[in-house]
């Protein structure tokens, strides 16, 4: 008897610790893998000519890679002047086969002068985007302060620029490391104006921080305030948000007035990304 209730009790520890050892199924929420387009040009206004680079890429399962995009075209076309500037090859190029980046090298002049129009063919749908050149101003200084906000292992940026008075301005600062910020100058629109960016990346001795200070219109900066709130730090404004946000690169099937983008049939159904030119200064210190 004592050994059929030592057996049955081994069986009964056996079942139990099988049963710990099950697979347990979870349901990961998905969709049709969506266009993602990086088309933020940045300009630097003191060279003859600039790279505009386009970064195309798909979006993936929740725990996937985010793997390149191969497109049938891509150009980009003055819309002011359609004859100059090497109009007859207004198609950008892949820098490398598969890579998903593609770039063509523009006047400056005529990137900060003129509306532009890009237009996208993948999978023989075509998506478009108009932008015109916004423009920025220089960082006067960057330097490390030994405040903190939430946490002693934060390191402390200050950034000190000065605005312009006679437009209204709207900026985004790029702190690196997938770090973004947006402002506006309404509180101190043409005056010298000092902030501090705390970073909470471990950074080391010898470390360098590339800081740049891009310029913005009303629109974009309504953008990258919208994924910067819904990414929770988690992703870069160009890769996949938590949250899906609208950006101004639309699919012409959808659109039934050129001259009202909001007016779409088909709301849930557009790429992920935004096309702007923008002026770009920047700056880089090293982590002491």
């Amino acid at each position: 008897m004592k050994k059929i209730i030592s057996t049955f009790i081994f069986l009964l520890v056996m079942f139990m610790f099988s049963s710990c050892e099950d697979v347990i199924q979870v349901d990961v929420p998905s969709e049709a893998p969506r266009l993602i387009i990086d088309a933020v040009v940045r300009v630097d206004t003191s060279l003859d000519f600039n790279p505009v680079k386009v970064k195309v890429s798909l979006t993936n399962s929740f725990f996937g890679s985010i793997p390149p995009a191969s497109l049938q075209q891509i150009t980009m076309n003055n819309l002011d002047n359609p004859m100059s500037g090497g109009a007859d090859s207004p198609a950008l190029i892949e820098t490398e086969p598969g890579s998903g980046i593609y770039q063509k090298f523009f006047s400056t002049e005529e990137l900060v002068r003129d509306r532009w129009f890009l237009a996208i063919r993948y999978n023989d749908t075509f998506y478009v985007a108009f932008a015109k050149f916004a423009p920025s101003v220089p960082i006067d200084s960057l330097e490390f302060g030994d405040d903190i906000l939430f946490d002693e292992d934060e390191t402390e940026l200050k950034v000190t620029f000065t605005d312009l008075e006679e437009r209204d301005d709207f900026y985004i600062f790029d702190f690196d490391f997938g770090n973004f910020l947006s402002s506006e100058d309404e509180f101190y629109q043409g005056q010298e104006f000092e902030f501090s960016y705390f970073y909470d990346e471990d950074l080391n001795s010898g470390d360098q921080i590339d800081v740049s200070i891009l310029g913005s219109d009303e629109a974009f900066y309504n953008y990258i305030n919208l994924l910067i709130a819904q990414s929770e730090g988690g992703f870069g404004p160009f890769e996949t948000p938590a949250v899906t946000v609208r950006g101004n690169i639309f699919i012409t099937a959808d659109i039934d007035n050129i001259e009202n983008f909001d007016n779409i049939d088909n709301e849930g159904n557009f790429p992920l990304g935004y096309f702007a030119i923008v002026q770009e200064y920047k700056q880089s210190i090293i982590v002491e």
